[in-house]
């Protein structure tokens, strides 16, 4: 049997230096006691408890950290070696898949003792700005195959103004790609406070179509 096709690098991973200072940036703000998990309170307020959730592009762990002590079941993925590692320091009682969105086949989760449907899926913090080129369709593909019935995918992302290594992803082009991977947008907003939409930053609350 042939190994799999590696797959193509991040946006993230390509930035390098540029990305290093981002989890400097959030355990300063936590020290500090910090209000660093506005997205998770959304995130808490879309599902039931004891609800199975995805933190996809988990970074250091804050929002699956706070929705675990909340009571439900969070699975946390990462692909960044170094965030894996503050991620597994700051909250080690959650616990870490360090895999990219496009390794997280039913395999891979079930390989993991996680859950391998969701009834919420979260990817904030402009992961899906990060991806690799021309994969934004796979990966909200394979997001939305993870999906338990009825279950709902929370994101996040500059639409423009964001991390200098990150795309610029218009909410039309988002759109689009939202369609072409057999979802659909639910509910947008400018902000996790469900501000009206404007043109800086897009929450959205996806489904199957």
């Amino acid at each position: 049997m042939s190994e799999p096709a590696p797959l193509p690098p991040t946006r993230w991973a390509l930035g390098g230096a540029k990305t290093s200072g981002y989890a400097d940036r959030f355990a300063e703000l936590i020290s500090q006691g910090a209000d660093v998990v506005g997205e998770a309170r959304l995130a808490d307020a879309l599902v039931e408890r004891h609800a199975r959730i995805l933190d996809a592009g988990s970074g250091m762990g804050r929002i699956g950290a706070y929705l675990q002590a909340q009571g439900h079941r969070v699975a946390a993925a990462e692909p960044d070696p170094e965030l894996v590692a503050r991620s597994r320091r700051t909250y080690p009682d959650l616990p870490v898949l360090p895999l990219e969105i496009l390794a997280l086949t039913p395999e891979a989760l079930e390989g993991a003792g996680a859950p391998t449907s969701f009834d919420l899926v979260v990817c904030v913090g402009n992961v899906l700005t990060f991806v690799a080129e021309g994969t934004e369709v796979d990966v909200l593909r394979r997001l939305g195959s993870l999906l338990a019935p009825g279950g709902r995918i929370l994101v996040g992302f500059h639409l423009q103004q964001g991390p200098s290594t990150a795309r610029v992803y218009p909410a039309d082009e988002f759109a689009a790609d939202v369609a072409a991977a057999g979802l659909a947008v639910q509910h947008r907003f400018g902000g996790y406070d469900l501000r009206p939409m404007d043109d800086l930053y897009s929450v959205a609350i996806l489904t199957r179509a």
